[in-house]
């Protein structure tokens, strides 16, 4: 008998806590990416209340409403435009508005990396060569004094270069995404790491001359691909703090959620890297011949990271929410 209440209790609780969010989901009129989101949670709910409350009117409530929105979601599905572009065209930019105090926390982070690094070396002078390694820095000091400072990017063939440096940059934000489920203390350490390390690579061409030589070049790609690894770092936080501050869901729930935002996330910023993968291996590499090509790399991959990270999320999402 105490066990039956116990259980009654227990249901109670998981019918208040969530009750608002069902109430909600009943509404007809959704957004795509709003409707999948409910189903999703949905479910998770449905298989809850199937698990610890079989048979009750809790399970029967949950059966009938995920009818009808596995009805809905048919429906909207056969009015959607098909194919695979509509996620960078409206699902993706929607989920980076949703999430942008994270990402924008992120980026803070990750620029206070950036002054800390190059603070730390130009307080110490073996701070560069702990940071970026011995290898490196003789080589490109060699690369200076032969009059080639970014001969290094022409050190392989395009194609080649292009495959290491994309499959580099996408193991690095999927660590920087993975990791934010050591508490969300995991993600901000990679960003920390590369924040460190842009620095330092800065100070380095700096103590040179060459700061803006080396900015011309590095930034041609790194527009596109720091802005990718910050992002990616974001959805690590977004995934690492679903499980620190579940509001009113369980831990269990938050955490399944944030998660597959994460992913999402990771996902879209596929083209991402392979853009500034083919800038690295195809263009970085005339950066001593013609700086000016990287000053032009530069200005079109900002603007694109602009419009399409900045400007278009809010655009598609208020567009959206006044139909």
């Amino acid at each position: 008998m105490f066990l039956k209440n116990a259980v009654c209790v227990k249901e109670a609780k998981f019918i208040e806590r969530n009750k608002q969010k069902w109430n909600g989901m009943e509404q007809p009129e959704k957004r795509a990416d709003q409707l999948a989101d409910d189903f999703i949670e949905l479910s998770d709910d449905l298989a809850y209340a199937r698990t610890f409350y079989p048979g009750s009117a809790t399970e029967h409530y949950l059966n009938r409403l995920m009818a009808r929105f596995q009805t809905r979601v048919y429906r909207h599905r056969s009015h959607r435009q098909k194919g695979i572009l509509e996620f960078w065209k409206t699902e993706f930019p929607r989920l980076l508005y949703r999430e942008r105090k994270t990402l924008l926390f992120a980026f803070c982070f990750f620029v206070a990396a950036v002054i800390l690094g190059g603070f730390s070396a130009g307080r110490d002078e073996g701070f560069i060569r702990l940071i970026l390694g011995d290898e490196y820095v003789n080589r490109t000091i060699d690369n200076i004094d032969k009059g080639t400072p970014m001969g290094i990017y022409a050190s392989m063939g395009a194609w080649e270069m292009f495959w290491a440096i994309t499959i580099n940059n996408v193991q690095v934000s999927f660590v920087a995404f993975v990791f934010g489920i050591l508490f969300s203390a995991g993600t901000l350490w990679v960003l920390l790491q590369n924040g460190v390390m842009i620095g330092a690579f800065h100070y380095f061409f700096y103590t040179r001359g060459l700061l803006l030589h080396s900015s011309l070049s590095v930034w041609a790609h790194g527009t596109f691909e720091i802005t990718a690894i910050v992002v990616a770092g974001g959805a690590g936080l977004v995934m690492g703090n679903s499980f620190l501050f579940p509001g009113t869901y369980t831990r269990g729930e938050s955490f399944r959620a944030g998660a597959l935002k994460g992913i999402r996330i990771i996902v879209g910023l596929l083209p991402f890297f392979v853009t500034a993968g083919l800038i690295e291996s195809y263009i970085t590499r005339y950066a001593d011949t013609h700086p000016w090509v990287g000053g032009i790399a530069i200005l079109l991959s900002l603007t694109g990271v602009i419009v399409y990270f900045l400007w278009y999320p809010y655009y598609i999402t208020h567009k959206k929410n006044s139909r």
